[in-house]
This record gives C-alpha cells, sequence and structure tokens, in this order.
C-alpha cells in the first residue's frame, strides 16, 4: 500500500475507533449484558458485540474487499487472510477489567498487507491515549513519535507474564522472573503494548489469540520489538499460540532460559 494510502486509512481507522470508544464509555455505567465463552473469566458483553458490528461495518464501507477477523462472531482466522487487506478486531481487549474495574481495557486494530504487518491502531479507552502506526509510517503516541527501544538487557527491566502460566512456573517462568527488574500484570494486552512503548515494559510472555496480538505486533516490531513463539519461531497468526514480545537481548536470554533442563 502507498503511503499515502495508508495514511488515510490510519486517519479513518483513528476516527473509528474514537467513535467506538465514546460509545464504551457512554455504556459503562449502563446495566451490562454479560456472557461466557471459554470459561467463566472468558466474559463477553453487548458493547464488545456492537463494537464489533460497528468497526466491520466501517471498514467494509471503505474498503468493501477487505478480509475481517474479528475476536466477537465467527472467533477464527480465515485460510484466505493472507490473500489480501486483513484487519484483525478486538473490539474490546480486557473485557474482565472493563466490567470488573471501568478501566484498563483498549480497542485494537491491526492490518496486515497479504500477510505482512502494515498499521496498528491501539486506544486505551479510559486513559485517552492512541498507539498507531507501523513500519512506513512510524510509531505513535496521540501525535508524538516514539523512539526504537534501546534494547535493554532482562534485568533492567520490568516484564509482563500470563499469571497461570507464572504460577504453574512453565517453561521456568519463575526464573525469567527473578532475572528480571519484577512482573507487573494488567490483564489487557492491548494495555501492555502501550506499557511496552513507552519504554516501561521490556518483555511480554503469554498466550494470545490472532486479535489479541495483531495490532501491537506491528507496532512492537516497527520499534525493534521481536515477537517470537517460545521456541523461537515465527509467530502464526492463525491461532492462540504461547509467545514472547522484547528486544534482541532480553529476548534471547528469555528463550534461553525458558529451554533450561
Amino acid at each position: 500500500m502507498e503511503k499515502e494510502a495508508l495514511y488515510q486509512l490510519s486517519q479513518s481507522l483513528q476516527k473509528w475507533v474514537l467513535e467506538a470508544a465514546a460509545y464504551t464509555r457512554s455504556q459503562i455505567k449502563q446495566p451490562l449484558e454479560i456472557t461466557t465463552k471459554s470459561g467463566p473469566n472468558d466474559l463477553v458483553t453487548n458493547v464488545d458485540r456492537a463494537n464489533q458490528v460497528f468497526l466491520a461495518a466501517k471498514i467494509k464501507g471503505d474498503y468493501p474487499q477487505a478480509i475481517l477477523v474479528g475476536e466477537e462472531g465467527t472467533d477464527a482466522v480465515p485460510d484466505d487472510w493472507e490473500s489480501g487487506l486483513a484487519f484483525f478486531i478486538d473490539p474490546i481487549d480486557g473485557t474482565m477489567n472493563f466490567v470488573k474495574q471501568n478501566e484498563n481495557f483498549a480497542i485494537m486494530i491491526g492490518v496486515y498487507d497479504h500477510g505482512q504487518p502494515t498499521l496498528g491502531i491501539i486506544y486505551d479507552v479510559m486513559a485517552d491515549q492512541l498507539y498507531w502506526g507501523g513500519p512506513q509510517l512510524g510509531v505513535f503516541r496521540d501525535e508524538v513519535p516514539l523512539l526504537l527501544t534501546d534494547n535493554p538487557p532482562l534485568t533492567k527491566g520490568l516484564i509482563t507474564v500470563n499469571t497461570k502460566m507464572l504460577v504453574a512456573d512453565d517453561l521456568n517462568l519463575q526464573r525469567v522472573f527473578m532475572h528480571s527488574s519484577g512482573v507487573r500484570i494488567y490483564g489487557s494486552a492491548g494495555i501492555v503494548f502501550g506499557q511496552l512503548l513507552k519504554g516501561n515494559l521490556c518483555a511480554y510472555i503469554s498466550k494470545l489469540a490472532p486479535w489479541d496480538i495483531a495490532a501491537g505486533r506491528v507496532l512492537a516490531e516497527s520499534l525493534g520489538f521481536q515477537v517470537l513463539k517460545f521456541n523461537g519461531q515465527p509467530i502464526s497468526m492463525t491461532t492462540k499460540e504461547g509467545m514472547v514480545v522484547a528486544p534482541a537481548h532480553a529476548m534471547n536470554e528469555i528463550l534461553a532460559i525458558m529451554q533450561q533442563k
């Protein structure tokens, strides 16, 4: 996609995300229709569904050939997702936080052009912080350019780890924790990516679905982070899988510790 067309796409997506966020804030004190999906802590609300319908309609209106991948709905990545312009929509990332805390949740859209990470939009709804950009445009928090990661070692940085995996000490994650400056838990991939992009964290270790990672991957890789599976291989973008997001120095240390016997 040409840079000018990509910039126009980014402006449209930002506008639509902000409109969805305004609706979300208007509903936050209203009675919610809450159901569960894979388990009692995997929540979905009427607002999640409404946001996805709204964003999907806006995208299809301007990009009728677009391939849409949304958390709410089919809940699957189509086989042909790399055949054109694909939009990964997470209408509320951190629904538990939305329901229980009324904060620390995000709206995210990741755009991939024939499988290539192209544009990411993450909006921290209650903090009113918008992260956007990609490899061609650069990465911004609102209108402030963000800088490449300074590639700190694991010992110099805070990390975020999936809580259940840390408690169970999967893949030596307690050892990873002890080698870091400490662990912070946020309950939303979008909020974590904001902390990574600002330099407040140096690594994110979790099991993430494609819509959880799509936007953040674009932004993080554009700032020098790597996004790899636990075995050091590229992620698939087609299924929920374990992955590490970190700059090269910390990534090498984390993967080495995870593979220790």
